[in-house]
């Protein structure tokens, strides 16, 4: 089957970029209504992309909830009469309009309120079903504007999420080669190259990565484009996605309330660099430094939670070959838990 390199065509990132949405829907030359989707929290923002395009492009807001299939049904069915999708707000509001712009065939514009995930970005979308939260391949925007104000006013949290995403490539690509060596499977330098330069960025600039300054906006994001980049280049998640993230969908299957996608990545990166031999504390350190979590504790969860997860994280996708092999048995995944200080 034929692979296609499919990247956004435009990337504005700049203070008040939000302004620009009619001249980049101009660029692209799209015509017609659009529908612009939202969160509940950021359907202010939605409602001022209307009032700044209606001269040249109608169109309608929506509101979305949970990232589920239910709703991209819904959106789905709303774009029917539609040209164009926009989107404006965190993680799930952009993975739940990037699946229905997929269905719908429509062309997709990202408008990232938070830098949250590389979803703002990449071709994967996670989604909710019974059995659990799982990454399914959508389409990549047609192209992003990153307004760095608004960005920078989104509580610090999501920000630090991000770059636990993004330092999460660090054991993607080690799960990766990895495979290539065991199981014959296709590796790309350049994709894995790219992907390890956007960690190595966020773990070298981790004590400049603050609260509400633009400046930490501006380097997170242009490392989650570059990250969302190298999975186009690969065809695959494989850049960006491993045992790290396996353990993450494997703890939103059994916590009762798990912490965000980002934050279970980076300390599921921890444990696995730690398995791969590689230097888990200085990404521990450098997630400390940030401010986001690098245990149970600071994952809102119980140390129990962890122990199944990385026992349970061998299913997620069982077809992708990672670190964790057949898996862990339980005396091993409480000691890597242990020596790592996720659990005490």
């Amino acid at each position: 089957m034929k692979k296609w390199m499919l990247l956004p065509r435009i990337v504005v990132m700049e203070q008040d970029a939000i302004c620009d949405t009619a001249n980049v829907l101009n660029e692209l030359k799209l015509t017609g209504d659009g529908l612009i989707v939202c969160g509940k929290h950021t359907c202010a923002f939605g409602r001022q992309i209307e009032g700044l395009i209606e001269n040249e492009y109608p169109a309608e807001v929506l509101v979305v909830g949970g990232a589920t299939m239910e709703e991209v049904e819904r959106v789905a069915s709303y774009a029917r009469d539609k040209s164009f999708i926009v989107a404006v707000g965190g993680g799930k509001t952009i993975d739940i309009a990037k699946i229905a712009s997929s269905t719908a065939n429509l062309p997709f514009i990202s408008v990232p309120t938070a830098a949250s995930h590389d979803g703002i970005a990449s071709m994967r979308a996670s989604i909710r079903f019974r059995e659990g939260t799982q990454s399914i391949e959508a389409q990549t925007p047609l192209a992003i504007i990153a307004d760095t104000k608004i960005m920078a006013q989104a509580p610090h949290r999501l920000l630090a999420a991000g770059c636990g995403d993004i330092i999460s490539n660090y054991t993607a690509v080690k799960d990766w080669e990895l495979a290539r060596k065991l199981r014959g499977e296709e590796f790309s330098e350049y994709a894995a190259a790219l992907s390890l330069m956007s960690t190595e960025i966020i773990l070298n600039s981790a004590t400049q990565i603050k609260p509400n300054l633009e400046d930490s906006v501006r380097l997170v994001v242009k490392a989650l484009v570059s990250s969302s980049v190298a999975m186009s280049i690969a065809g695959s998640s494989r850049p960006a996605s491993g045992s790290e993230h396996k353990f993450s969908h494997a703890l939103d299957a059994i916590a009762p309330k798990p912490a965000l996608h980002g934050e279970q990545c980076g300390v599921g990166t921890i444990m696995m660099a730690y398995l791969h031999g590689g230097d888990w504390e200085r990404i521990r350190q450098a997630l400390q430094s940030i401010g986001a979590p690098v245990d149970a504790r600071g994952l809102g969860v119980e140390d129990q939670c962890i122990i199944q997860a990385l026992l349970r994280a061998k299913d997620v996708r069982p077809e992708r070959y990672t670190i964790l092999g057949e898996g862990l048995t339980k005396k091993a995944a409480q000691e890597l838990a242990k020596v790592t200080m996720v659990i005490e």
